[in-house]
């Protein structure tokens, strides 16, 4: 768990760039919710509800704003929070109040087609964002290029985390992973300073 965590904020080391990843790495979960909720399940999945009292398929609104509906965005976020899990149970646990508003305003938000556009947009726009970070502030490429699947679901852990240590949680990871994220940092500094010598030789 340290060994990853430490890998993926070695990347997010700038505080320009850490604080634009603590907004957009949400808003890009929500919209990736918004639009999987809206894509239907191939037919094998009809025998989950075959045996089921109440359809997974059924729809529950409990207001406008928040409404179940079972979907790859609910497969998706469950899958996330297994492995989160297995990495750090306690703070897999804080999680799911926020992950499941999430699904929920999301699955919410879906049910009218119209809306589906503006996710899109918001999804690519927060993914411009942290790109932007990655090259203008913090002056290293995405996690995503050396652990692309890795990256891609570490990403909501690791602000849940950083979120949890500004409300002092586990200040000995956090000490932990402080630590190791810097050696990282220094040692590919270090090395890309060397590469850049050697390139003007």
């Amino acid at each position: 768990m340290e060994k990853r965590l430490a890998f993926y904020g070695a990347y997010h080391s700038n505080p320009t760039n850490l604080t634009i990843h603590l907004i957009c790495v949400p808003l890009i979960l929500w919209s990736a919710q918004v639009v999987l909720s809206n894509i239907p399940f191939p037919g094998i999945f009809g025998f989950l509800s075959t045996y089921s009292t109440a359809p997974l398929s059924t729809v529950l609104i409990f207001n406008e704003y928040l409404v179940y509906k079972f979907s790859p965005a609910t497969v998706l976020s469950v899958l996330f929070f297994v492995y989160y899990v297995i990495l750090e149970p306690v703070a897999a646990v804080l999680y799911i109040p926020q992950l499941t508003f999430s699904l929920l305003t999301a699955t919410a938000f879906a049910q009218r087609r119209e809306h589906l556009y503006y996710a899109a947009i918001l999804h690519v726009f927060c993914w411009g964002m942290q790109f932007l970070g990655h090259f203008v502030a913090e002056k290293r490429a995405p996690a995503l290029f050396d652990d692309l699947l890795g990256a891609l679901v570490l990403a909501p852990l690791f602000v849940h985390l950083e979120n949890l240590f500004w409300l002092g949680y586990r200040p000995d990871l956090r000490r932990v992973l402080r630590n190791a994220i810097s050696k990282d940092v220094t040692e590919f500094r270090r090395s890309h300073k060397a590469q850049v010598a050697r390139n003007t030789e």
